[in-house]
């Protein structure tokens, strides 16, 4: 990441007596978090977790969310804004012009032009996100963008869930050859426990509030994710997309 990188450089600096230990204090003053008043940007994230802070945009002004994109670019090479808009994007992209919008996971990543050329992981080690329906499509994607900005290889297979299981057993292949498997599902939530049923590797299941009255905005899908008696599932909030494909990424890597 660009702040390991920038603070090596900084380090060898000083080492070599290139950069005086003054100047060093001053490009550190912000290290630990940036006070802006209205938000502590927390720009030594990358080094404790070795991915930046990411930044929630919903209730935030879009003020707010242009200086906290802007701030964070300059000491990362990948930052990303959650759950946002789309006029939320376009006040962005007039300030950092590189970045990009993926409209159905509602994520911004402010990628820096070296980091568009990072190697990615080996793409026989890859993520798999997969939906009980179409619906639920929304929050998989902002699990597989999250992993694929960190640096996952992630393939998807949509619409595969319990109403008809054969659909499932079409993605024979891909789910035994993935390294993690991200499981979206809605209504009653099944789907985890089957697949987790089905292979030998980490299973993360994100429930959706995908449904009717009865599953009370995804909490009868986390409550039977929650009871699986398959093993090896691990279970986000309700429509935490940016959660599992976070925690399937440092799985992966």
């Amino acid at each position: 990441m660009k702040g390991i990188e920038s603070l090596n450089e900084l380090l060898n600096g000083v080492r070599s007596g290139n950069i005086s230990i003054e100047d060093a204090l001053e490009r550190l003053r912000n290290l630990p978090y940036e006070d802006v008043s209205y938000a502590k940007i927390d720009h030594h994230r990358g080094l404790r977790r070795g991915f930046p802070e990411a930044v929630f945009c919903e209730r935030k002004t879009t003020e707010q969310v242009v200086e906290i994109l802007k701030r964070l670019s300059k000491h990362n090479s990948v930052v990303l804004g959650t759950r946002a808009s789309r006029d939320v994007y376009e006040a962005v992209r007039e300030e950092l012009p590189h970045a990009e919008y993926h409209e159905m996971a509602r994520i911004i990543v402010v990628r820096s032009p070296q980091a568009s050329t990072e190697k990615q992981t080996d793409d026989k080690k890859y993520i798999l996100v997969i939906t009980a329906g179409t619906a639920d499509i929304p929050v998989a994607e902002e699990a597989a963008v999250t992993a694929e900005a960190m640096g996952s290889v992630v393939k998807r297979a949509y619409d595969i869930g319990v109403a008809g299981i054969h659909r499932l057993f079409d993605q024979k292949e891909l789910l035994d050859n993935a390294n993690v498997i991200i499981v979206v599902a809605g209504m009653e939530g099944a789907l985890a426990s089957v697949v987790g049923g089905l292979v030998n590797k980490p299973v993360i299941a994100v429930p959706t509030s995908v449904g009717y009255g009865a599953s009370f905005q995804g909490l009868a899908a986390l409550l039977t994710m929650l009871n699986t008696c398959a093993e090896g599932i691990a279970v986000v909030n309700i429509d935490n997309g940016f959660g599992a494909g976070y925690f399937a990424h440092m799985i992966n890597h």
